[in-house]
């Protein structure tokens, strides 16, 4: 796979554009019934790039909101519930990322199990495998 400098293809601008912070609004939102119940918010961050493996490996970084805890018992079972969320929309987030690639064909994708980076934030991984 050959691909601009992944630093440069996936900036800030684009990890945002892919994944807006208002997703996890709305996340909320659908799963309380209220956005402001929800102990953190969404960000999508570039971790790897493995070009003999032809893979990306992204994280979905939850941060824990200002007054709200963020435990674990909240954050491990994400993972499943993430992957197939319509309002997260991993499927098309994917999709995209695979398209800013020269339209590369996705062979999988799978999210790994949730990591507790500090007890402000956890991270899911998000794999991609393309052909």
């Amino acid at each position: 796979m050959s691909l601009p400098a992944p630093e440069q293809l996936f900036t800030a601008e684009t990890l945002t554009r892919l994944f807006p912070a208002d997703r996890a609004d709305q996340f909320f939102d659908a799963l309380l019934g209220d956005a402001s119940e929800g102990a953190y918010d969404i960000r999508l961050a570039f971790t790897r790039h493995d070009g003999r493996a032809k893979s990306l490996t992204f994280a979905l970084e939850l941060h824990q909101r200002p007054g709200k805890c963020l435990a674990c018992n909240l954050t491990y079972g994400l993972p499943e519930v993430f992957s197939r969320h319509p309002l997260i929309n991993l499927k098309g987030v994917v999709a995209e990322i695979a398209a800013l690639c020269g339209n590369a064909t996705v062979k999988e994708w799978r999210l790994g199990t949730t990591q507790q980076v500090s007890k402000a934030l956890h991270t899911v991984p998000l794999h991609i495998r393309l052909a």
